[in-house]
């Protein structure tokens, strides 16, 4: 039976074509989203010695002939000569390239497996304001697009909610462990909102003023609200009832917790800034289109930027064509710290594009920036902007063995990721496009 005959057939029953399309259509795309197949690594048992590779150590001139030591999943030695122990398992690394593994700064990674299909797409919750959403809690660890991305050398990405003001908490997730209390690095890692609900767009300047005060008076309120509950609770905890939305906000105004603002026009960019400054509270901005324009300051704040993609069209009609390849360069120039993410996690390719974070930086060597920079970029200065670091981020003794071995340059298109690592566990590079494309090869041969 045909699908035309089967609606016709459902019609008759008292049904809807729309109803039952729906149906047919939830059914066949739930059918392909499956969860991967892959076995998450086992903990390192013996030390892995990979010898004689061109490490770059990120944090350090590159070493040529170089060897990495790794031992229960940390980093024990890096040079040019290290002692192999006895027991140790020997990669050769000749001809190949060592370097820490890639970091997607912002992404629905995990969050969303098919757009179209509801069930599938656990990125937003309900409502403006969701402080206390938890992005990594609706991870799915058998998500099949992070197989993708780790084939793509991003061993770890920070999963973060969308919305449209106070999105929620994002989390830095390790891209391989049966569950996300394996997978997590770090929870929670920042609040991401959306910065343009303060600056709507309006042909009324006397209007767009207003509203602006208004959402920034309401800010101003809720975080006072937070700051008396805090000292409340710290004062008498068992007479303050528990606000999970007012809690999730403590660590924001006592500092500990980063402001993650989504914010691209310059108007948007300096008012987080100075409202961060004056609130005490620590910004980073994501996205940041205009924020040259915004360096001194963004340095006299000490305000990073993760650039959001560099896989953009120009935000203005007059802008130059490559203002967005160029944007890392200048930034660079202008002395402001950033990190380049890929797609993050409201654009339309977003998780299933995390794969192209290498290509985003290498874009931008293209247009001025040393590729030093822009490996670096995209490993330890993510990393030092969202606060781990000290466990990951380079090719460092005492970091986690979070490493990827490449047989080229990770910015040119015509590398492999031959092996990877994560806390000295071995990877499953396998994946949903390499298992259809092996298919096929057969079936075409």
């Amino acid at each position: 039976m045909n699908l035309k005959s089967a609606i016709s057939r459902h019609r008759r029953r008292g049904g809807s074509a729309a109803r039952f399309a729906a149906v047919v259509s939830l059914s066949f795309f739930a059918s392909i989203a499956r969860s991967h197949d892959q076995i998450p690594g086992a903990p390192q048992t013996k030390p892995i010695l990979i010898r004689g590779a061109l490490v770059h150590t990120v944090d350090g001139p590159d070493i040529e002939g170089g060897s990495v030591l790794f031992v229960d999943g940390k980093i024990s030695a890096v040079g040019k000569s290290v002692d192999q122990p006895e027991d140790a398992v020997v990669v050769d690394g000749s001809g190949l390239h060592v370097y820490p593994g890639l970091f997607e700064s912002v992404t629905d990674l995990g969050l969303r497996e098919i757009s179209a299909v509801d069930a599938t797409d656990d990125r937003t919750e309900f409502g403006r304001e969701n402080p206390n959403a938890r992005a990594w809690v609706a991870v799915n660890p058998d998500s099949e697009l992070i197989p993708v991305a780790r084939s793509g050398g991003v061993l770890i990405a920070m999963t973060a909610p969308r919305g449209r003001w106070l999105r929620g908490q994002g989390a830095v997730l390790q891209l391989d462990g049966w569950t996300v209390s394996e997978m997590t690095l770090l929870a929670p890692a920042g609040l991401y909102v959306d910065w343009s609900a303060v600056h709507p767009r309006s042909d009324d300047d006397s209007r767009r003023r207003r509203e602006r005060e208004e959402k920034l008076a309401e800010f101003d309120s809720r975080l006072d609200e937070v700051r008396r509950y805090a000292r409340s609770r710290r004062a008498r905890p068992n007479q303050t009832p528990t606000n999970v939305r007012l809690e999730s906000l403590v660590p924001l105004v006592e500092g500990d917790l980063p402001l993650i603002v989504d914010a691209d026009r310059q108007t948007e960019i300096e008012s987080a800034v100075v409202y961060g400054a004056s609130a005490g509270l620590r910004v980073i901005i994501y996205g940041g289109y205009d924020a040259e324009r915004c360096a001194s300051l963004l340095k006299q704040y000490d305000v990073p930027v993760i650039i959001g993609s560099t896989y953009r069209l120009p935000l203005r009609r007059d802008d130059p064509y490559d203002a967005a390849y160029t944007l890392p360069e200048r930034l660079r120039r202008a002395g402001v710290t950033f990190a380049i993410g890929g797609p993050g996690a409201g654009s339309p390719g977003g998780a299933a594009s995390a794969r192209n974070l290498p290509y985003h930086a290498a874009v931008a060597t293209a247009y001025g920036l040393p590729s030093s920079d822009a490996v670096r970029a995209i490993t330890l200065s993510p990393a030092e902007i969202l606060g781990v670091a000290d466990r990951i981020g380079s090719i460092t003794v005492g970091k986690h063995a979070t490493l990827l071995i490449t047989d080229g340059d990770i910015l040119e298109t015509e590398t492999h990721v031959v092996d990877a690592y994560i806390q000295g566990r071995k990877v499953d590079l396998g994946n949903r496009h390499k298992m259809l494309y092996e298919k096929y090869q057969q079936k075409y041969k």
